[in-house]
C-alpha cells in the first residue's frame, strides 16, 4: 500500500503561485511514476501533470505548460507541483496519485492506482 498526502493549497489571486506537495508513504513509494489531476466542480477529474519514476521525464497538459512545473525529491519521498500565473480556471481540488508497478507516467486517471485526498486551489479574479 502507498500512502499520498497534499498540501499547499490555499486561496490565491489571479497571477499568483502556489507549490503543492506530496509526500508518500509505504512501499517502494519513491519508484512509482507519479501524476498530479485536478477536480473542479461539476467536472470530470482531468489530468495536470506527471513524472517518471526517476524524474527525468515530465508532462503536462496544454492549459498548464509553461505555467506549473513538477519535480520530486526521492530522499524526501516527495512529489511537487509550483504553479505560477494561476489563473481563475485553475480553481480545482488537486490530487496527487501514483501508478503501481514500473509504468511510465500515464494522463489516464483510471491507471493511478493510488490517490491522496485531495487539497483545495482557489483562484480569484
Amino acid at each position: 500500500q502507498v500512502q499520498l498526502v497534499e498540501s499547499g493549497g490555499g486561496l490565491v489571486q489571479a497571477g499568483g503561485s502556489l507549490r503543492l506537495s506530496c509526500a508518500a508513504s509505504g512501499r517502494t513509494s519513491s519508484s512509482y511514476a507519479m501524476g498530479w489531476f485536478r477536480q473542479a466542480p461539476g467536472k470530470e477529474r482531468e489530468f495536470v501533470s506527471a513524472i517518471s519514476r526517476i524524474g527525468g521525464s515530465t508532462y503536462y497538459a496544454d492549459s498548464v505548460q509553461g505555467r506549473f512545473t513538477v519535480s520530486r525529491d526521492s530522499a524526501k519521498n516527495t512529489v511537487y507541483l509550483q504553479m505560477n500565473s494561476l489563473k481563475p480556471e485553475d480553481t480545482a481540488v488537486y490530487y496527487c496519485a501514483a501508478r503501481s508497478g514500473l509504468y511510465n507516467p500515464t494522463f489516464r486517471v483510471h491507471e493511478y492506482a493510488y490517490w491522496g485526498q485531495g487539497t483545495q486551489v482557489t483562484v480569484s479574479s
